[in-house]
């Protein structure tokens, strides 16, 4: 089951540059742990392992434009051919 990751830039230091990588899993979860494999590091800067697994605070992903925190979180099933983007939060504006 091939899937479409898109990497922000500022995870590609994990991924040599790449701003997608292809992925398998058939749910978040196992997909960011199969790019562990690949990637050291990478599942570590998405997953909170001290929040019982759970994505970090200020990490968004999203299955096919969907938030997955409106889904199942990351235990959200994938299929065949999805696309996940991994976008950090943003904070700012002026006081």
């Amino acid at each position: 089951m091939a899937i479409e990751v898109r990497i922000p830039t500022i995870l590609r230091t994990y991924t040599s540059g790449e701003k997608a990588v292809e992925g398998s899993g058939a749910t978040i979860d196992e997909l960011f742990k199969d790019l562990e494999t690949r990637h050291a590091g990478i599942r570590e800067r998405l997953v909170d392992e001290a929040a019982g697994g759970e994505l970090r605070r200020f990490v968004n992903v999203y299955l096919n434009d969907e938030d997955v925190r409106f889904l199942a979180g990351i235990s959200t099933e994938l299929t065949d051919g999805d696309s996940v983007t991994i976008l950090p939060a943003v904070a700012g504006g002026t006081a």
